[in-house]
């Protein structure tokens, strides 16, 4: 049925500003604030082009309880260190085992690291 309709992924925030400089300046995402007012939206644009819509909601926001973006990556060293050195602290969760730089290492999947935005949507980048 949908088969041959595009489709994007979205995601609330509790400041569209403070969501625009985290996804452009801290990840580097093209990131653009379209309309104004209230109906004020950010596009991501993520590599191969795909699109994430975030959506504010002000006081109404409440984080999401599941990741909201995988990045996957090459080397998840290197990433965590360059997401470290630009001020991004890593979660850690019950239930996983973390190195010092808050990879986990798990026999269930990738290796992965957990962050979240400054609306506390949880994002995680992924070795390949």
């Amino acid at each position: 049925m949908f088969g041959s309709t595009t489709a994007f992924s979205s995601f609330s925030v509790d400041d569209l500003d403070a969501a625009r400089a985290f996804y452009g300046d801290t990840l580097g995402l093209q990131a653009e604030v379209e309309g104004s007012g209230e109906m004020r939206m950010l596009t991501l644009t993520l590599a191969g082009g795909a699109k994430v819509m975030v959506y504010p909601k002000g006081d109404r926001h409440s984080p999401a309880s599941f990741t909201v973006l995988n990045f996957q990556v090459d080397d998840i060293e290197t990433a965590v260190d360059a997401l470290t050195d630009k001020g991004v602290e890593f979660q850690r969760y019950p239930g996983f085992e973390f190195d010092a730089k808050g990879i986990c290492r798990d026999e269930r999947g990738p290796a992965i690291a957990w962050f979240t935005d400054p609306a506390k949507n949880v994002i995680a980048v992924m070795e390949r």
